[in-house]
């Protein structure tokens, strides 16, 4: 496996270099730059352009959800993971409609945290299991009718399914598992999903099935 170039983002110095320290530690894990604040955060990306980037929300200058957006349009190949204090409906929905790829509390571990920034790394999503059941929960609370930009998207029944499994934050091997079938048959139906929605990445999946996964005719 490769090195993950990670940066940190976060105002409170303790935290910042607590996080940094711990995570350098891990052999496959390199932090080569951290930011005090939003601004030095997108120019932590453009300069270093980590693979991943732990991002905190509240923080002065620019905050983590702009910088988040800002990242995202000019450095896609960054993943965000947001880690902070807030798990909010607002806090959460924002981060992830700016473009985070994941999102977890300050609460969680060093072991979690490892976790996440590789499975962010590998271009996937991640949600802490408080935040998953908080998005599914105001997911269930949308009106039923669909936005009038909701893509025309026609997909089978297993692609359905698997939408519906990346929504709730189930990876490949937990979505072959649930539906019996192997993970490369799951890999080629996200391939065929991602390819008829025009997704770019597993977020841009979990975004959508949040979003419409109540609408009339669609997932």
């Amino acid at each position: 496996m490769n090195t993950i170039r990670l940066g940190v983002a976060d105002d409170q110095a303790t935290v910042r270099e607590a996080l940094a320290i711990m995570l350098d530690l891990d052999p496959d894990i390199e932090v080569v730059a951290t930011a005090t604040n939003g601004e030095e955060a997108t120019e932590l990306a453009a300069t270093h352009r980590p693979d991943v980037l732990l991002m905190d929300l509240n923080m002065p200058v620019l905050d983590g959800v702009e910088a988040t957006r800002r990242i995202r349009e000019t450095n896609p190949a960054t993943a965000i993971l947001v880690l902070t204090t807030f798990e909010d409906d607002a806090s959460i929905l924002a981060a992830l409609q700016a473009g985070a790829s994941g999102y977890l509390t300050k609460e969680a571990d060093r072991a979690t945290i490892l976790q996440a920034v590789r499975t962010a790394a590998q271009g996937q999503t991640v949600l802490a299991p408080a935040v998953q059941q908080r998005l599914l929960s105001l997911a269930s609370r949308q009106p039923s009718a669909a936005p009038p930009d909701d893509p025309q998207i026609s997909l089978t029944a297993r692609e359905r399914e698997i939408l519906q499994l990346i929504g709730e934050g189930l990876r490949n091997p937990e979505i072959a598992a649930h539906l019996v079938i192997s993970e490369a048959t799951v890999k080629t139906h996200i391939n065929n999903l991602f390819a008829k929605a025009g997704f770019h990445s597993r977020a841009d999946a979990v975004r959508y099935a949040l979003r419409f996964q109540n609408s009339p005719g669609t997932p």
